[in-house]
């Protein structure tokens, strides 16, 4: 056997291998407020509206949240960032990152833990 047809046998395996791979974050240091509304928006205006919310089929885990996928303003387009897992947190509600309309533009609020 050719040294060429193992090498491309290896690379068709490890691709295929590769490409199952999916990656599930669970991200621990969020904030956590304690007032009862959110704190002041995160200075981001973007001009225009963003692309339709991402809608993603996740099923239950117990113990935590989907924080669903959303797109972030890099100073000329949006570009997607993916959703990932939060540790529930006890007595606390996520409210899941998203965009506001205002008079200037759009504008983003990151995702937090808030009491109650």
């Amino acid at each position: 056997m050719s040294i060429r047809l193992i090498a491309v046998t290896s690379l068709i395996v490890a691709a295929a291998l590769a490409s199952g791979c999916v990656e599930e974050r669970v991200v621990h240091d969020r904030p956590v407020y304690v007032q009862q509304q959110q704190p002041a928006y995160v200075e981001v205006v973007a001009p225009r509206p963003p692309p339709p919310v991402i809608v993603e089929q996740v099923g239950p885990r117990p113990g935590y949240i989907w924080s669903h996928s959303y797109y972030r303003w890099d100073g000329r387009q949006y570009v997607t960032v993916r959703g990932h897992w939060e540790v529930v947190r006890q007595g606390y509600h996520y409210v899941h990152p998203h965009w506001e309309q205002h008079g200037d533009g759009w504008h983003w609020r990151a995702g937090v833990w808030i009491v109650g």
